[in-house]
């Protein structure tokens, strides 16, 4: 399919898809921020009137106690905590299925998830199903429940997804292993805790890969068709914090004003992702997930430099105000300029995390799959400012194995 065909199909959906985000207000929860939050945001559920709570999580945490002072502080209050950990990364539909099982059987009234983007989106999913009747498979695609969910709390542990505010869930298939999108302003959480405790044992690699994660999330929303003044707003503020912040967490772990700040620029970022959406970088980074198993961060990270120079000249004005709002450059410089170091400085971040710029193992045989998964998953629903062409992916693959 050419470039143009794929350009003109790709557009009359968005059109439509735009018409519908216009009509369907986007909620946002109730945001408890700073040290100490997580433990208000258990007040919150019992002011609320929650009995009995699923937490949803996985053994790591448990293993490490982060769990512990919420449990006691939610028992304290009289509020019955089962905790399900089951859950795994990119976790898959029948992660979702036992979880769900675990809430039905448990009669629990509400949902807590504590995690990274993993257990948050399949909390999403849980809470959506129980109050629906439906299967998690069900949920998949967009605006596919008629009631809202369960009450759904969230205590996001790293700085990077951005879904304790999105309206978006990521579940992936148990035997393909591609991701299917649950899209539905119904999974949005009532309440979060942005604590920057929680998240202060992060270790350096997946400091590095979420904060990577949330400034892809602020970049290809702002380079966006569908971007405005609200999200522009949302998006140069989390660019501005991630360069700003990041280095100093990853070196750092311990630094809470970092920690609180990335995580603020997180959420910036799901706010901004929610009404302009996403864009290349997220659809063949889940291809490289899928295939090869690179942490999603990770993946976005080493794919966005290759898509902002494909957007160099579409985006050249928009790229050029960006620097200059988060202060990379002064209003003398020209637009390339200004350009020219705001990828130079995405690069320099990438090493300064120590995120290497490419992958081993790419095996060029799985290039035409992964090039068709990742158009079926941008075009139509993501609105690019610049259109690819298979081999434009290609070249990204191939460059990815060198």
């Amino acid at each position: 399919m050419s470039r143009l065909s794929t350009m003109v199909k790709a557009k009359a959906k968005l059109a439509a898809l735009k018409v519908v985000a216009t009509v369907i207000a986007v909620p946002r929860p109730l945001v408890l921020l700073g040290p100490g939050s997580a433990l208000r945001l258990c007040d919150t559920m019992s002011h609320m009137g929650v009995n009995h709570v699923l937490i949803v999580t996985d053994s790591i945490l448990v293993k490490l106690g982060i769990i512990n002072p919420m449990i006691s502080r939610l028992e304290a209050l009289g509020i019955k905590a089962t905790v399900f950990s089951g859950v795994t990364p990119d976790p898959t539909l029948a992660v979702v299925e036992q979880g769900l099982a675990a809430l039905r059987s448990g009669h629990c009234d509400a949902v807590l998830a504590v995690g990274g983007g993993s257990p948050i989106d399949a909390a999403k999913v849980m809470a959506l199903a129980a109050s629906n009747n439906k299967s998690p498979r069900e949920l998949i695609g967009i605006f596919k429940s008629r009631q809202p969910s369960l009450p759904l709390f969230c205590v996001p542990t790293t700085a990077g997804t951005g879904s304790e505010v999105t309206l978006g869930a990521v579940i992936s298939d148990d035997i393909t292993h591609q991701k299917g999108l649950v899209i539905d302003p119904h999974v949005v959480p009532m309440a979060v805790a942005i604590d920057p405790h929680i998240m202060q044992g992060m270790p350096k690699s997946i400091t590095a890969d979420t904060g990577m994660d949330a400034l892809t999330h602020a970049l290809e929303a702002w380079m966006s068709n569908f971007a405005n003044a609200e999200t522009d707003y949302y998006a140069s503020s989390a660019v501005r914090m991630i360069f700003s912040h990041l280095p100093a967490a990853y070196h750092d772990g311990m630094n809470l004003e970092a920690r609180e700040a990335l995580g603020l620029a997180s959420h910036y970022g799901g706010l901004a992702l929610n009404k302009a959406g996403l864009g290349y970088i997220h659809a063949i980074a889940h291809q490289l997930g899928a295939h090869y198993g690179v942490a999603h961060g990770r993946a976005n990270a080493i794919v966005m430099p290759y898509i902002l120079e494909f957007n160099r000249e579409a985006c050249a004005r928009r790229l050029a105000e960006l620097a200059r709002r988060v202060g990379l450059v002064s209003a003398s410089k020209t637009d390339r300029q200004a350009t020219d170091l705001l990828i130079t400085r995405v690069r320099q971040l990438l090493s300064e995390v120590n995120i290497a710029s490419h992958i081993p193992g790419i095996d060029a045989a799985d290039f035409p799959a992964m090039v068709e998964a990742a158009f079926a998953e941008a075009h139509g629903t993501y609105a690019v400012p610049r259109y690819m062409d298979p081999q434009d992916i290609m070249n990204i693959l191939n460059s990815l194995t060198n």
